[in-house]
């Protein structure tokens, strides 16, 4: 019998799953927020340089005549960002007025920002613009660094300590450094308190997943990690209209990062994996979750029959090879393992890489911040959607491949789309976005059912940081537009592609029961199922056809 056996004697998809699932999403849907927070509080409004100090009172004018002959125009004829007349240029206030050679400096005495749509940036409070406008991204690869550390860690301590611990740990470490960013007022601290809350993500995200896929019978989970992926559209939409209320940087920040200490203080009650308990040897503890989740699920009486000899058959020969310490070589040890993991770095990488390509720089759309962010959250809803039925009533394989596949045609095909159709180019950018977005959730539900429960963390966590590497080199292939405006599109339409053609050589897991050891999984890809173990398995499926308790059977 297979431990999701057990889960369907209990209940099945009761009120503990639901509750549970609920709870542990929630984070999760903020947690989107602080992904693409950067948007708002990194956004770089219109700006030129102030007057010299030497014509201070005509500069508190501000008048446009002012700053016609103070400021020179660039090509498409709005004021220069970056430069200045050294000398005001009156004779520029005349009709067709031209002056040529006229000499111009830095904007030595700072800058005027427009306040009307941001009126407190990151940008505006420590001028990241002009020579300091890399600052800006490095504050966002420096978060996305700290996903990757965070994949790295929270990813090994989660297969060592359970996934409990790391995950309150991540709740409470995100409140604390959110509400630090807010407060504190240098750009060397920012940049530290970014990189532990970009640490925090992979140890909600990771953890969350495990712990829904692990509690969850094998019929909920493709919905559950479905709903997961819905967590983050709700999250981009909450973050739209929380940041049109909420302008200022500081307090935008500071409300996105406090409710996470609510998170944290009833994150205690949620039960550990059991499956993770009883393969690490606490088999008591792991009963007595079995049975407040009976309990819950109205099943109490099953839960009062369960003893630790009867939890521990459904998962004997599992924890009998269990090995007593894994490290990331388990990951590269053996073939059916080796596979999937080399295929699935492919994958993650690209599909991060092409995902945070498109969604992490939305002013340059040129269309209002908020209406972009809003219109790339709903798009995720048809297209999970569809992903959902697909993963349900086709596949996992196919569901990803084909998205992977569809997101990159839509990015190499917006090419070709002329630049003064800037709301076509918008719309074709968010549908290849609401691609990539339904098979990132695709992809997280498909690994963790790839992975046995052996080195299942460890494995989601090691395909989390080739998915941060990607979203390290996206920001360098924008750049690549300096020399030429097909390279980005290009790169990311390619290796989405590529990633979808990688996910073919991986086995599907529709409506397979989850592996609990490396031994099992080599089993099954080596030979298949033993004649025994298939009618076993026909029996199985005969009795949750007819609705029959295995539990009750055993006992």
């Amino acid at each position: 019998m297979a431990f999701t056996d057990l889960l369907d004697s209990l209940g099945g998809v009761g009120r503990f799953q639901l509750v549970y699932t609920a709870l542990l999403l929630l984070p999760c849907s903020l947690l989107a927020c602080h992904n693409f927070l950067q948007n708002f509080t990194a956004a770089v409004p219109s700006h030129h340089c102030r007057g010299s100090a030497n014509h201070t009172m005509a500069a508190t004018n501000h008048s446009g005549a002012w700053l016609r002959a103070t400021v020179p125009l660039d090509q498409l004829g709005a004021p220069e960002p970056c430069r200045r007349f050294t000398e005001p240029q009156w004779a520029l206030l005349s009709p067709n007025t031209s002056v040529h050679g006229a000499a111009t400096e830095d904007c030595k005495d700072g800058w005027v920002y427009d306040l009307s749509t941001f009126p407190a940036t990151i940008v505006t409070e420590w001028d990241l613009v002009c020579e300091a406008r890399p600052l800006r991204d490095l504050a966002q690869s420096i978060y996305m660094a700290g996903v990757l550390v965070g994949a790295a860690v929270f990813g090994s301590l989660a297969d060592r300590l359970g996934r409990k611990g790391p995950l309150v740990w991540s709740y409470l470490q995100l409140a604390v450094s959110g509400a630090a960013t807010a407060y504190f007022g240098s750009f060397g601290a920012y940049c530290v308190f970014r990189f532990l809350m970009g640490m925090t993500f992979s140890g909600i995200i990771l953890n969350s997943l495990s712990l829904v896929v692990e509690w969850m019978p094998t019929r909920g989970r493709t919905v559950a990690g479905v709903l997961l992926g819905y967590s983050f559209t709700l999250g981009q939409l909450i973050l739209a209209g929380v940041a049109y209320l909420i302008r200022p940087w500081r307090w935008l920040q500071f409300a996105v990062s406090v409710p996470f200490l609510i998170f944290f203080l009833y994150s205690w009650w949620l039960p550990e994996s059991s499956r993770w308990l009883l393969l690490h040897g606490r088999s008591q503890l792991a009963v007595e979750n079995l049975r407040k989740v009976a309990v819950m699920n109205g099943r109490t009486q099953e839960g009062e029959r369960l003893t630790k000899e009867v939890v521990n058959s459904y998962l004997q020969s599992e924890i009998a090879s269990v090995r007593t310490s894994n490290s990331v070589l388990d990951l590269f040890r053996t073939p059916a393992i080796r596979k999937i993991t080399c295929c699935l770095m492919v994958v993650w990488f690209s599909t991060s890489m092409a995902y945070y390509g498109l969604a992490m720089d939305l002013q340059k759309f040129g269309l209002s911040v908020y209406l972009v962010q809003v219109l790339f959250g709903v798009i995720d809803i048809p297209a999970m959607l569809v992903a959902t039925t697909t993963m349900i009533y086709v596949g996992r394989r196919a569901t990803v491949a084909s998205f992977l596949i569809l997101a990159g045609l839509m990015v190499i095909v917006n090419m070709f789309v002329p630049e003064d159709m800037q709301t076509l180019r918008t719309a074709q950018a968010a549908l290849g976005k609401g691609c990539l977005a339904s098979s990132f959730i695709c992809v997280y539900l498909f690994t963790g059912e790839l992975y046995p429960t052996e080195i299942r963390q460890m494995g989601m966590g090691f395909a989390s940081v080739s998915a941060r590497f990607g979203g390290l080199v996206a920001p360098l292939i924008t750049t690549l537009g300096e020399f030429s405006a097909i390279l980005p599109p290009m790169g990311f339409g390619a290796t989405s592609i590529l990633a979808g053609l990688a996910v073919c050589f991986l086995a599907e897991t529709r409506n397979a029961p989850l592996l609990e050891t490396i031994e099992a999984m080599e089993r099954r890809v080596k030979g298949g199922l033993s004649k025994k173990d298939e009618e076993e398995k026909r029996e199985e499926i005969s009795l949750q056809q007819l609705g029959a308790s295995p539990l009750k059977e055993t006992i």
